[in-house]
């Protein structure tokens, strides 16, 4: 399905409210003036809320599962506004909140 594009200043959330950021965007290719995020980088993630009494603890980081299909950065497929992350080690999604919206791909 289309969507924008995400990239280094795109909002991107835990389940539970943490920030997620790209751990490596691809800074060849630039969308409102910043790095596009890839499928290849893990995401970190900060600020998770998440406090188990079970102990597998907040959210650290993310990969991205499904990213687009005909769009690539440098051979890797670029992350999307509709893109779907597992968090670990909670097994949550990330959650793409605001993207630029002047680069759309599929």
């Amino acid at each position: 399905m289309p969507g924008p594009l995400l990239h280094l200043g795109a909002t991107v959330l835990c389940s539970h409210g943490g920030q997620a950021m790209p751990s490596a965007p691809n800074p060849r290719v630039l969308v409102s003036g910043q790095p596009v995020a890839t499928m290849a980088a893990p995401y970190l993630v900060a600020g998770c809320a998440f406090v188990p009494p079970g102990g597998n603890g907040p959210c650290v980081t993310a990969q991205w599962m499904v990213a687009a299909t005909r769009v690539f950065v440098g051979g890797v497929p670029a992350v999307l506004l509709d893109s779907q992350a597992i968090c670990t080690p909670t097994g949550t999604p990330l959650l793409p909140v605001v993207a630029q919206t002047r680069v759309i791909g599929t």
